[in-house]
């Protein structure tokens, strides 16, 4: 099931960098891994991704390196040390945000 847009736009990036807070991703690996933890619920363009991906280098959120693996020239993404400090505060502004929600709409089913 895809995701609203206007849902998703607060919160693509927080979860961009808590899988690249485990380890370096290219960008069509990233967009896999985000659909398969959401079991399909998010799937990302590249036409979406790239973009969030080079704002969050020109933050220094993430350094971007360039690999060769299997004769394939791949860029892949690393968090860096400011990265990590804003997944920190985003998880927490997620938590008290989620919260509130769930006080609004309610806990449980729907």
């Amino acid at each position: 099931m895809a995701m609203n847009k206007e849902l998703m736009k607060g919160s693509t990036a927080t979860m961009l960098l808590m899988l690249l807070n485990g380890r370096p991703f290219y960008g069509y690996e990233l967009i896999k891994e985000l659909e398969r933890q959401s079991e399909g619920a998010f799937a990302l363009k590249e036409g979406t991704l790239y973009p969030i991906l080079h704002a969050m280098e020109a933050e220094d959120w993430v350094q971007a390196y360039w690999e060769t693996v299997d004769g394939r020239k791949r860029k892949y993404y690393h968090i860096t040390g400011k990265g990590s400090q804003i997944l920190k505060e985003k998880k927490r502004e997620w938590i008290i945000f989620r919260n509130a929600v769930d006080s609004v709409l309610g806990r449980g089913g729907v």
